[in-house]
């Protein structure tokens, strides 16, 4: 006889990779032996923008150099669908990041508290300057003419 039973799981948004959710003595029923153990096993999907890193979470933010020399306001979208705007006005360079307190992913144990938001600055630079960009980026720059 097959008997159907509907299990249900709470994901909680702290649960990391790996996490094993039990449903004991649910497995394969057969007449004279204990059901065994059935096991879930959280994995995690890739998101499209963030990155999941302990409880931070990680964004990679490509900016052009005039951006990152200039400042630069972000809109981002959280992923519970708040929308940040985060002005970064000091000059980024390269490799730099921007953190910002208590926009990561909830902390298990401390639930009214979260991780931090990670924003990694990529600086896409110029593939070519001309002779006159070149020129005007000596004169802003305070490098004399040679």
């Amino acid at each position: 006889m097959i008997v159907e039973e509907i299990l249900k799981i709470d994901i909680k948004l702290d649960w990391k990779k790996g996490t094993k959710i039990t449903f004991p003595e649910k497995g394969n029923h057969e007449p004279g032996v204990i059901p065994a153990d059935l096991i879930f096993v959280v994995d995690e999907k890739p998101h499209a923008i963030f990155k999941w890193d302990r409880n931070d979470l990680v964004v990679n933010q490509k900016i052009c150099l005039l951006e990152a020399l200039t400042g630069i306001t972000l809109s981002l979208t959280t992923l519970d669908g708040r929308n940040l705007t985060i002005p970064v006005i000091d000059t980024v360079k390269p490799g730099q990041e921007v953190v910002i307190p208590n926009e990561g992913m909830p902390i298990s144990k401390e639930p009214s508290k979260n991780g931090r938001l990670k924003i990694k600055f990529e600086i896409i630079f110029p593939s070519r300057l001309n002779a006159e960009q070149k020129s005007d980026l000596k004169r802003a720059l305070g490098a004399a003419d040679k």
